[in-house]
């Protein structure tokens, strides 16, 4: 009876993973009740869903139809009692179905066995299946490092204090922002998404898991939501090269490790980490800034404290939205090894407005700033280390016009803003027009470089000394006495090397030849930025 109850609220099994070489991996076959029971269970939790998400509408349709009355009323009662009771039977019926297949139940005892002694051996012989991930043992809780110590934080800069002249656009912006504010920004984190990628996202784990001997690990944040990572270790391959290198992909908003930017980093022969944002896949949670804050923390703290990787030998890659995560762990991860963003912006609130009517433009600046303050330039301005930015030429996402056009591209924005914190001599209101001509396309950068007689050997050389004889930190003061065509040709240097164009639209994989090290000011590698 224990066994048959284990069966009815047990996890939903989705694959066996091959054992060695030799064998092959499976999808698990589910008999006819079992399959016949999922099945129900699976379309009323996709209609719950979707009338939550439609729920405004919906009640509007059920008013019309007289549903608000006692008669409806009663009748609404039946009618969800009777999809209660088939809810049940499809729950009793796959147990049924389950307690009657030897897979299933060979997979229950390995789960029940490593939930209760969770030995490096019983992980071993869980990793061979792949399953609901709420079922998955806890593998890190950070309290267990940090031990309840409150480190302070560096975060977006808060909006002023509210009055009582502003709490009712507070109280909208509120409900705004955690209903369909919050899924229109992540729209990833909706069961009606993940539910059309799910085959998706299971082909992707196998591969990493069968192909590239990933492991998959559930972390345990700080406000106790549970974070779903892949790792991929590769520095038993090699004791040179890029294995000894650590990769953390931070996804975008509808982006999953299993299908997402992980690919390029291990194409580059890098070990990779990938995780997902709260509330995505097997993660639990909601990918509100706070919660995304504590993901990347326990992310970055499993890296060092259970990986074993010096966190100078840690590298952020993030792509689109993901670049909250990447700039929020660099600036608390200063020693970071370095930074590569891949079509991110600078703050979300002009993407927000100029994808909202106009009439909406208080209440939408007003949500952003106080609940999915996105501010990644402020944020990176607060590391001090190597960046490389990636633009996509083509980039349908991250612009403010339609078609999209180079010159509206929000990264445009972010390379302004780092280039004129680090060096607010050179990139100034003298420079910065120039420096938006060249960012219009390829031909003006070209040309512009040319116009201006860009010597980049020249220039390396004279920054180099200047790190040389005053100071590695930023800002840097260089450019004081430089006329304006030489600061001309310093911002046009340092905006080639801080960015690379990709012809390309949002949602491509970057190529290998794109993932590249950032260019570093530093002649001497033992000189260390400070801010």
């Amino acid at each position: 009876m224990a066994s048959l109850w284990k069966c009815i609220f047990g996890p939903r099994l989705h694959r066996i993973h091959r054992r060695s070489p030799v064998t092959e991996g499976k999808a698990h076959e589910a008999n006819l009740i079992e399959n016949g029971g999922d099945q129900v269970i699976r379309w009323i939790r996709l209609c719950y869903s979707i009338s939550y998400y439609t729920s405004p509408i919906l009640a509007t349709f059920l008013y019309r139809r007289g549903y608000f009355t006692v008669d409806g009323g009663l009748s609404m009662v039946r009618f969800l009692s009777n999809i209660g009771v088939l809810f049940v039977g499809a729950f009793i019926l796959r147990g049924i179905g389950r307690y009657r297949n030897e897979d299933y139940i060979t997979f229950l005892t390995v789960l029940v066995n490593a939930t209760r002694d969770y030995t490096p051996e019983n992980k071993r012989k869980l990793s061979f299946y792949d399953f609901d991930f709420y079922a998955w043992p806890i593998d890190f809780d950070i309290k267990e490092v940090t031990q309840g110590e409150d480190k302070p934080r560096i975060c977006p800069s808060k909006p002023r204090s509210k009055t009582l002249k502003t709490l009712p656009c507070s109280i909208l912006s509120y409900f705004v922002a955690h209903t369909f504010g919050r899924r229109m920004v992540y729209p990833g984190a909706t069961a009606l998404v993940q539910t059309l990628i799910g085959p998706a996202l299971l082909q992707g784990r196998t591969k990493l898991v069968e192909e590239e001997r990933g492991v998959r690990s559930k972390l345990l944040t700080d406000d106790g939501n549970e974070i779903d990572t892949m790792f991929v270790d590769r520095r038993g391959v090699n004791a040179d090269g890029n294995h000894q290198t650590l990769v953390i992909c931070c996804e975008g908003n509808s982006g999953f490790y299993e299908v997402g930017c992980m690919c390029t980093p291990l194409e580059s022969g890098y070990s990779v980490l990938g995780w997902n944002h709260p509330g995505f896949g097997g993660s639990t949670g909601a990918p509100l800034p706070k919660q995304e804050e504590n993901a990347i923390d326990v992310v970055m703290q499993y890296a060092i404290h259970q990986l074993h990787f010096h966190v100078e030998n840690i590298v952020l890659f993030a792509w689109s939205i993901g670049g909250y995560t990447a700039c929020w762990a660099a600036a608390n991860y200063p020693d970071i090894k370095h930074v590569i963003l891949d079509a991110t912006f600078d703050d979300l609130v002009p993407l927000a407005v100029a994808r909202m009517p106009q009439s909406w433009r208080s209440l939408v600046i007003t949500t952003i700033r106080n609940h999915m303050n996105l501010n990644n330039a402020e944020l990176l301005n607060r590391y001090p280390g190597p960046i490389q930015l990636i633009r996509r030429y083509r980039d349908e996402m991250i612009c403010t016009q339609e078609p999209p056009d180079p010159a509206t591209n929000r990264g445009n924005d972010l390379l302004i803003k780092v280039l004129q914190h680090r060096f607010p001599k050179l990139v100034d209101e003298t420079t910065i027009p120039i420096l938006r001509d060249m960012l219009a396309g390829s031909e003006a950068k070209a040309g512009l470089h040319s116009l201006y007689e860009v010597d980049d050997e020249l220039i390396t050389l004279a920054l180099r000394s200047y790190v040389e004889e005053y100071s590695p930190s930023y800002p840097m003061q260089i450019g004081e006495d430089l006329d304006e065509n030489t600061k001309i040709q310093y911002t046009l240097f340092l905006a080639s090397h801080y960015m690379k164009d990709f012809d390309s639209t949002h949602c491509t994989p970057l190529p290998t030849r794109l993932f590249l090290k950032p260019w570093d000011i530093q002649q001497d590698p033992g000189l260390k930025f400070e801010i």
